[in-house]
């Protein structure tokens, strides 16, 4: 993975961290209000879903785009496709 996907990634990873820890402590909290919490729980969820995007972009630009080239195609797709496959 590029370095500054990588950089890009683990930012955004680290302020995922942050609002799940939110989270727990407000967890912990007997007055706090649910609606808060279903806002955190919404900021970790936009946070890790831009870190899922630098990654796959970096992955595309490093691997993807020039997999013809190398001769596995196929494979680089596969191993895609396995990687984002919904459960």
């Amino acid at each position: 993975m590029p370095e500054d996907s990588r950089k890009r990634a683990s930012r955004r990873l680290a302020i995922a961290r942050g609002h799940l820890e939110s989270i727990v402590r407000m967890l912990d909290d007997p007055e706090v209000y649910c609606v808060d919490v279903l806002r955190q729980i919404k900021a970790v969820q936009g946070a890790l879903s831009g870190a899922g995007e630098v990654v796959l972009r970096g992955h595309l630009e490093a691997h993807v785009a020039t997999a013809h080239e190398r001769g596995d195609a196929t494979e680089i797709v596969e191993e895609l496709m396995e990687a984002l496959k919904y459960t």
